[in-house]
């Protein structure tokens, strides 16, 4: 702490200054002030002399400021006096036996001062716990409260004497901070005497002596603790992780409880004098303030967190310093506490580049993922995945898009400006919501792509196409359902969902084109009983060969896959009931019914055949086509 501050004690001039026996005459202004101050001496000498601690050094010290309140503040105007009394004797001279006497009486004052001070912080540690002190709205209406105290302290000292005010004496202010008013008005009365003593120094050394400690055992007990990058990297990741939830819950309490109530607690105390107040509540937080941001700091640098599954908890971290920030900054924003800012933004640098770090790892993985694609067309377990992580991603989209606003994703691949186009949102105006958008697109658009390249794998064309349409959908689907949503906007969906249905649409046709083209086009069309037959036996073995070989695919959505079961009805029964009910009268002599006969179904025997597929029948299932179930 500088000297500086403290430097408004009364020091002796040069003995080489003028005594009073090479002066002229005074003059009786001056012989009347020298009596008053006389007068004034032999005042304080009898007061303080009386609350001398060495007085009562065999007896339990009893405070000024309990005892009777109307002696504390004499006893502090008395000072006041003493400190006028030794600046008017070091003018005139300082060898004056006056001007010692005033020195002594002030030591014995100061003493006495030191132990109330002292006194009042320590039996007041609950009164004035941060929680109590955090809870004003503001500084200025804690120190008005704390100033209540002092009108009505100036009107008690004048209890006894007449006045004709016709005003009513003001009660004490009463309430649940009532205790911890009194104390902080009792700790700024004295912290003001002190400093105007020239004993500013000594006044803050008992201060941070008791209110440090609070600062430290507090930490301690909300479980901040200091790790090295080097103990972090050892730990396992469940006992990391938990002490990531404990640093979680902490640093909201410590920043805007703990600290927070320490500042407002030193502005108060401290109010005379603002470079005293800084430097008092810097002393006090500043190492302890490090200490707290050093955690997600180290945390940030630490080699474990670079994998995609550490990626929320390093967003939870980052996240809680930047909602914290505005606090951070008004707390500790003096220049003296410019460590605590620098940390905290230390933290939030690396976490970001951590992030950046674990983005760019999750979009390789994506494009190196090797697992097999599943058996019926099914959502991808690449899919599952890729997408729930990205609704998680979502839920961060405010850190995320600090992370990466100047983060170019056309910066790191070949392809065309048009693909990193952030589509429509109701977001879209905000550059850092943009860049998220942008980002996540991108994201989507890697996995698609790696879809594409899982579904040629397929050896059925149909089927590659219902596993796109699948997986399309699953996709879309978790983006309208969640944040992803509001971020990628309504054309998003909407153009994609165009996409599903030219997939099936492309699965229809590949799968069951057979199925409706053996039928006349016309099936009313008036044809040979032999070409009757032929169309018949062709329909019969389309739609065994098509049923049994898809009788094993699945649609994992429930609205998607009755809406198959809708559409393919609708293109394979009507024809087929129309061109069955035009021969069956003529030809019912000859058709027989069965698994040898030529007419093997009814139409409503298809419904029911297509209302059975797409929910992933197990292997072991028979999947043949029987005949007519005797509906």
């Amino acid at each position: 702490m500088k000297a500086s501050i403290f430097s408004k004690r009364v020091s002796s001039p040069s003995r080489h200054s003028g005594s009073p026996s090479s002066t002229p005459s005074r003059s009786s202004h001056q012989s009347f002030s020298e009596t008053m101050m006389e007068e004034n001496l032999d005042l304080a000498e009898v007061i303080i002399t009386a609350s001398a601690i060495d007085a009562h050094r065999h007896q339990e010290f009893s405070s000024l400021f309990v005892e009777d309140r109307r002696e504390a503040r004499k006893f502090l105007d008395t000072v006041s006096s003493l400190q006028h009394a030794m600046h008017y004797y070091v003018k005139l001279s300082s060898a004056s036996d006056r001007l010692v006497r005033a020195q002594n009486l002030m030591q014995i004052a100061i003493k006495r001062l030191e132990k109330e001070f002292h006194l009042i912080l320590s039996s007041n540690r609950k009164n004035l716990d941060s929680e109590s002190v955090s809870c004003r709205s503001s500084r200025a209406s804690a120190r008005s409260s704390v100033s209540d105290y002092y009108y009505y302290e100036d009107e008690i000292s004048d209890e006894g004497e007449e006045s004709t005010s016709t005003t009513p004496p003001r009660t004490p202010p009463r309430g649940e901070n009532a205790e911890a008013d009194l104390a902080m008005a009792d700790l700024r009365n004295i912290a003001d005497c002190m400093i105007a003593s020239g004993y500013g120094r000594e006044c803050v050394n008992i201060y941070k002596l008791v209110r440090k400690s609070i600062i430290d055992e507090t930490l301690y007990y909300l479980g901040v603790e200091k790790l090295s990058q080097h103990q972090m990297q050892k730990m396992e990741w469940s006992a990391l992780e938990q002490k990531i939830k404990t640093w979680l819950h902490a640093v909201k309490i410590a920043v805007k409880t703990l600290f927070c109530g320490e500042r407002i607690l030193c502005d108060i105390v401290f109010s005379s004098s603002e470079k005293i107040a800084e430097s008092c509540f810097t002393e006090i937080s500043k190492d302890a303030a490090v200490r707290l941001f050093s955690f997600p700091e180290v945390f940030g640098r630490c080699k474990k967190i670079l994998s995609p599954e550490k990626m929320f908890r390093t967003l939870d971290l980052f996240e809680a310093i930047s909602d914290l920030w505005p606090d951070i900054e008004s707390i500790f924003s003096h220049e003296s506490a410019a460590a605590v800012r620098i940390e905290a933004e230390a933290a939030l640098v690396k976490l970001g580049e951590s992030v950046r770090i674990i983005l760019t790892q999750f979009e390789a993985a994506i494009q190196k993922d090797s697992s097999k694609t599943p058996a019926g067309g099914g959502v991808h377990p690449l899919t599952r995945y890729v997408m729930n992580y990205l609704v998680f991603l979502a839920d961060y989209s405010g850190a995320v898009s600090v992370i990466i606003a100047d983060w170019s994703v056309a910066a790191e691949t070949p392809l065309p400006q048009a693909y990193f186009s952030s589509p429509t949102s109701a977001l879209a105006d905000d550059p850092c919501v943009a860049a998220i958008t942008t980002r996540l697109a991108w994201l989507i658009l890697v996995l698609l792509c790696k879809l594409d390249g899982k579904a040629v794998k397929y050896n059925d064309v149909a089927l590659s196409y219902l596993f796109l349409a699948n997986n399309l959908n699953y996709v879309v689907s978790k983006v309208r359902n969640s944040k992803l949503g509001l971020l990628m906007g309504p054309e998003w969906i909407s153009e994609n969902r165009a996409k599903v249905s030219k997939y099936l649409s492309n699965y229809q046709r590949m799968g069951w084109s057979k199925v409706m083209g053996a039928l006349p086009e016309d099936p009313t069309a008036e044809i040979s009983p032999e070409q009757v037959t032929d169309c018949f036996q062709q329909f019969n073995a389309a739609f065994e060969e098509a049923y049994k070989k898809q009788a094993s695919w699945l649609i994992p959505d429930p609205k998607l896959r009755d809406d198959m079961k809708i559409s393919l009805a609708k293109r394979i029964v009507p024809s087929y009931r129309m061109f069955y009910n035009k021969h069956r009268d003529d030809y019912a002599r000859r058709f027989r019914f069965g698994t040898d006969s030529i007419v093997r179904y009814v139409p409503e025997d298809l419904s029911n055949y297509l209302s059975d597929l797409f929910f992933a029948a197990s292997s072991d299932n028979d999947t043949s086509v029987t005949s007519s179930r005797g509906r």
